[in-house]
């Protein structure tokens, strides 16, 4: 029996090196699945968009965001798109998860001292249900690395980087992003001279690649998904 189409939705990014870590994650994730057909597409910048995606492809269908938070994406214009599909269904977003804990532990290493609290930066988005996925992450990470973890929002809401940092004086900021792109860029203007983490997909500065666990994290998204 044919296994439904995982379509691994990103928001998209006009960055280079964003763009080339999703794709990345992508083809890891089709390596795992050889007998699963892998698509890409986006909510916004890149091509092809969700919804003609979602079009092109006949049978069922698995929707995995590859968002760290639920929010509009995931709600209105996944689920959106979906709602006129009877074979197709979302699953939920990637985080809060574990999996993404371990990876920014990961990141942390080198970079901070045992001691040094953390602010995990989180992209923001007015949704409010963003809010518990972004102190569950914020959560998991203390339970994680035994650190002091503050949250700070690059948009949408407080506090904001600067407000976090300032009651956080020798804090080392934990990019809770996926890629590379505005909001990475903003991160590290926000930080000043705070020592900041890659993004979760950066792989720019180490021979490892995509993490593993990310890869995991997705593919456990389609496994598990509800049926349609």
């Amino acid at each position: 029996m044919t296994r439904p189409t995982l379509l691994a939705v990103s928001h998209g990014t006009d960055d280079p090196d964003g763009a080339r870590s999703i794709a990345a994650l992508v083809a890891r994730v089709a390596e795992r699945l050889p007998d699963v057909d892998v698509r890409a597409a986006f909510v916004d910048v890149q091509q092809p968009d969700a919804a003609s995606a979602l079009a092109a492809i006949d049978g069922p269908v698995v929707i995995v965001p590859l968002l760290l938070s639920q929010g509009f994406h995931v709600h209105h214009d996944l689920h959106g798109i979906a709602v006129h599909r009877a074979d197709a269904v979302v699953t939920d977003a990637l985080g809060p998860d574990a999996l993404l804990a371990e990876v920014l532990a990961m990141r942390l290493a080198g970079i901070a001292r045992p001691e040094s609290p953390l602010v995990l930066a989180v992209a923001g988005s007015r949704d409010e249900r963003s809010v518990a996925d972004a102190e569950g992450m914020a959560a998991l990470l203390r339970a994680r690395t035994g650190r002091r973890v503050d949250l700070a929002y690059l948009a949408a809401r407080h506090p904001d980087l600067p407000t976090a940092l300032s009651a956080a004086p020798d804090a080392v900021v934990a990019t809770y992003l996926l890629g590379r792109g505005f909001f990475f860029d903003l991160a590290v203007r926000k930080a000043g001279a705070h020592p900041i983490t890659p993004p979760l997909l950066d792989d720019l500065q180490s021979d490892q690649g995509i993490p593993d666990a990310l890869v995991d994290l997705v593919i456990q998204r389609y496994e598990t998904a509800p049926p349609a």
